[in-house]
C-alpha cells in the first residue's frame, strides 16, 4: 500500500497562485500514475490532473488546462500541483491518489482544503 499526505492548501484571493504537494511513502515502486482530484461542497469528486510517475507525461481536465501544472520529484517521492489564476470555483478539497499499472486509483490521501475568495 502507498501512503499519501497532501499539503499546501489555504485561503487565497482570486487570481492568486498556490502549490499543493502530495508526498508518497510505502510501496512507491508500485506507483504508475498519480492523480489530483477535487471535491467541492455538494458536488461530486472531479478529476483535475494526472502524471505518469516514470515519464512525467501529464494530462489535465479542461477546466484547469493552462492554469494548473502537475509535476513530480521522484527523488522526493512527491507530486506537485501548481495552481495559478485561481478562481472561486476552484474552491474544493484537493486529494491525490495513486494507481498501479493497469489498475484504478487505489490509494488516497486525506485531502487539503483550497479556498479561493472573490
Amino acid at each position: 500500500q502507498v501512503q499519501l499526505v497532501e499539503s499546501g492548501g489555504r485561503l487565497v484571493q482570486a487570481g492568486g497562485s498556490l502549490r499543493l504537494s502530495c508526498a508518497a511513502s510505502g510501496r512507491t515502486f508500485s506507483i504508475y500514475t498519480v492523480g489530483w482530484f477535487r471535491q467541492a461542497p455538494g458536488k461530486e469528486r472531479e478529476f483535475v490532473a494526472r502524471i505518469r510517475w516514470s515519464t512525467g507525461l501529464a494530462y489535465y481536465a479542461d477546466s484547469v488546462k493552462g492554469r494548473f501544472t502537475i509535476s513530480r520529484d521522484n527523488a522526493k517521492n512527491t507530486v506537485y500541483l501548481q495552481m495559478s489564476s485561481l478562481k472561486p470555483e476552484d474552491t474544493a478539497v484537493y486529494s491525490c491518489a495513486t494507481a498501479p499499472r493497469g489498475s484504478e486509483y487505489d490509494s488516497w490521501g486525506q485531502g487539503t482544503q483550497v479556498t479561493v475568495s472573490s
